[in-house]
């Protein structure tokens, strides 16, 4: 339990999937929120959001810290904010259109998925709205990846950077020069080390990043191994700005993965599979690319009986393990039930995820 203060105190908490996949609860008093809040609508200020702009926030919310983190910088900016959250994307796009949208906040994959369904709308993202800033976050994402938004939208694409046990969206965030995010050390101690031994790396190794808490009374937290990988650099910016940079993710330490901008284990899904007396032994998650967006197939062996019985029944088994897996993994997965010996099975340790996806 982090928990520092009288639970009366509490105002908010956040919550996401610790390393065994058990849920870490991240607790906030009013004066937690107040600073996150500056601290995200800095963030903003900085790559030019201003009172003028209207803000849409394709992000989710809920325990997700990405849609309110954001939602609050911005409003503190004073810019005007629309909560519209994930998915639906004919609407995203009259909203878009209609209130002349300046700055998004979206994941990567979903901005170039979004930009082929405005041009099979017979628009141009570039002519038809009205976009100068893209907030991108929330999911592993390449210099090109980024570059093609750009060219896609004709907008700046930002990255960003944050856990919700560091608060959520903002811990670290581009400058208009797009050379490293900026992490905010009036607010966290920052360290990167070994992933191995501890030790700190230099400047320029690429390490995991540990972090420290200095102004938070709900939920201090000392030393936090994120298993987030990536370098700094203490080298002035451009820009003026003296916080030193840290690089982009170059990826975990860990076997998480994610997906949709959920951190997801293995465990969690294995645990969810495990518990349905239909399910066998073995399984395999599958993670694709297809048309930008990301895909995951969860191929699952079930007891051969199964398959000789009722077609409905094998229908409900599987909508029943589809939403079962959203319940604990907060993402539904296109879910494949095979016959016993289909799925390749390894003597040694047995792979489980099979991480097709090019970033």
């Amino acid at each position: 339990d982090f928990l520092a203060v009288p639970l009366e105190e509490v105002v908010r908490l956040h919550s996401s999937s610790g390393t065994t996949g058990t849920p870490t609860v991240i607790y906030h008093t009013a004066q937690d929120l107040e600073r996150w809040t500056n601290q995200v609508a800095r963030c903003l200020y900085m790559v030019g959001v201003r009172k003028t702009d209207i803000f849409q926030n394709m992000m989710s919310y809920g325990l997700f810290t990405g849609g309110l983190g954001m939602h609050y910088g911005a409003e503190r900016l004073g810019a005007m904010t629309i909560p519209i959250g994930a998915g639906n994307s004919k609407r995203q796009i009259w909203f878009l259109q209609f209130f002349k949208t300046t700055v998004v906040h979206i994941l990567p994959s979903y901005a170039l998925l979004l930009a082929q369904l405005i041009k099979s709308e017979g628009l141009d993202p570039k002519r038809d709205l009205n976009l100068h800033i893209m907030l991108i976050g929330a999911e592993p994402h390449s210099e090109e990846t980024r570059r093609r938004i750009e060219e896609a939208y004709g907008a700046k694409a930002y990255n960003s950077y944050g856990l919700s046990e560091m608060n959520g969206p903002g811990v670290a965030f581009e400058c208009p020069y797009q050379n490293g995010m900026h992490l905010w050390e009036d607010y966290y101690i920052l360290e990167v080390v070994d992933p191995k031994t501890g030790e700190p790396c230099r400047e320029g190794e690429v390490g995991e990043i540990v972090l420290t808490t200095i102004y938070r009374d709900a939920t201090p937290i000392l030393r936090y191994r994120t298993r987030d990988l990536a370098s700094f650099t203490s080298e002035p910016c451009p820009c003026g700005r003296t916080h030193r940079r840290i690089s982009r993710i170059q990826g975990r330490s860990d076997d998480m993965f994610i997906f949709r901008g959920v951190n997801i284990f293995p465990i969690q899904i294995e645990k969810v599979l495990m518990n349905i007396p239909e399910v066998g032994n073995n399984y395999r998650i599958v993670l694709a690319r297809e048309d930008y967006r990301d895909i995951m197939r969860i191929e699952v062996e079930i007891k051969s009986e199964l398959f000789f019985g009722d077609l409905q029944k094998l229908e409900r088994l599987q909508e029943r393990i589809q939403a079962e897996l959203r319940s604990e993994i907060l993402v539904t997965p296109e879910v494949i039930l095979v016959e016993p010996g289909t799925l390749p099975t390894q003597e040694g340790k047995a792979q489980r995820v099979f991480d097709h996806r090019q970033m």
